[in-house]
């Protein structure tokens, strides 16, 4: 069952990011262990982490929704977790895929007002620091389902499934900059994680654009994980942030930067870019190229798109459906996207600003804990 439990983390650790862009809420990960009601197991268990994931999608109808998790320092050594369970934790932290302070204070809710993302909670109220939880949907609170599901409702107010709401005017400020941590292996604000750790080898580079948000204290911004004050290092590069729609459902959201455009195709070559061979039907694999279109977001906000591909493309003007009004996009050849242009890849295959898109369109969307049998892992839990 402990190989069940290692599959269950390798699967949630793909929907963790500190990326401003992309997080879609925020997590206190020390809170969310403990909540043992979610599925009577032990005293402290990082699976649950995998429920509330999962009740996220379920929320949004969306695949793949990635979240930012928070975590005392003390986590990291929490008898009350297993050996395997503080080792994965520590390499999320060394990766830069969660965000780990010496004290929580109020870090959760700080992150969640500069980038305006509700908060995913258990028993936590309103906060006077903080009065815009108030609003609905900005504080959802997990609780147990029925048949051993996870179910988040929201704790103030009434709503719809949460989407992001406008980040704060500081966050925007502070989102601006890029910033630099005297701490020279920040795996945030610096070069990387500890070069000591087992997992540097396997760390994945916290380019600035994907920088999370500096701390303040004092009102002077600060590194979360060192507290250390941070150096503004310069302008951050702009970000548009872009889903793959395919037959009416959202399977996953990139972020495109004025750094570097991005390739999206079949398989786009070398790993980079943003596949989608695994959603695709036959026809659509033999017609989509590995490398099919690449986005650019150019210095002047304008974002193109350029076909790459070998059958070609087309671009539907405002999302329309007509087909007579879709413009076809031959090889080499670009074109700049409106606000609600759609780029076409095959039919039913399409790539647009996620802004257009409230709701992910996944009835069912598939589960992080799939690897789990549910009678089995609380079996292990308890034991």
């Amino acid at each position: 069952m402990r190989f069940e439990v290692s599959k269950v983390l390798d699967a949630i650790e793909v929907r963790l990011t500190t990326d401003p862009a992309l997080a879609r809420a925020v997590v206190d990960l020390s809170e969310i262990v403990r909540y043992a009601d979610l599925d009577g197991g032990r005293p402290a268990s990082s699976v649950r982490l995998g429920l509330v994931v999962d009740a996220l999608g379920k929320r949004l109808s969306e695949e793949n929704v990635p979240v930012f998790v928070v975590a005392p320092r003390g986590l990291l050594s929490d008898t009350d977790l297993t050996s395997n369970e503080r080792m994965v934790i520590r390499r999320w932290a060394d990766d830069g895929k969660v965000e780990v302070v010496p004290q929580l204070d109020d870090r959760v809710f700080e992150v969640a007002e500069l980038l305006g993302l509700p908060v995913l909670t258990r028993t936590r109220g309103t906060s006077e620091r903080h009065p815009w939880v108030d609003e609905p949907g900005r504080l959802l609170a997990a609780v147990a389902g029925e048949g051993g599901s996870t179910v988040l409702m929201a704790r103030v107010g009434r709503g719809e499934p949460p989407q992001a709401a406008e980040r704060s005017p500081l966050g925007e400020r502070l989102l601006a900059r890029v910033w630099s941590c005297p701490e020279p292996n920040c795996t945030s604000f610096g070069s990387g994680g500890d070069p000591d750790s087992p997992f540097a080898d396997m760390r994945t580079y916290t380019s600035p654009v994907s920088q999370p948000p500096p701390s303040l204290r004092g009102g002077v911004p600060s590194c979360p994980r060192h507290g250390a004050q941070l150096r503004d290092a310069g302008p951050r590069a702009a970000v548009e942030v872009l889903s793959v729609r395919i037959d009416g459902v959202v399977r996953r959201r990139f972020v495109v930067s004025t750094d570097e455009p991005v390739v999206v195709g079949r398989a786009p070559e070398g790993g980079r870019g943003v596949m989608l061979g695994q959603w695709l039907t036959d026809d659509a694999r033999k017609w989509i190229s590995r490398g099919h279109v690449q986005f650019t977001l150019r210095t002047d906000g304008n974002l193109t798109v350029q076909d790459i591909s070998t059958n070609g493309s087309g671009v539907r003007p405002g999302g329309t459906v007509n087909d007579d009004e879709r413009v076809a996009l031959h090889r080499q050849e670009s074109r700049t996207l409106a606000a609600e242009d759609v780029v076409e890849l095959y039919a039913g295959v399409q790539v647009g600003r996620s802004k257009m898109w409230a709701t992910g369109g996944v009835v069912q969307p598939e589960s992080v804990m799939a690897e789990a049998p549910t009678m089995a892992l609380r079996k292990f839990e308890r034991g």
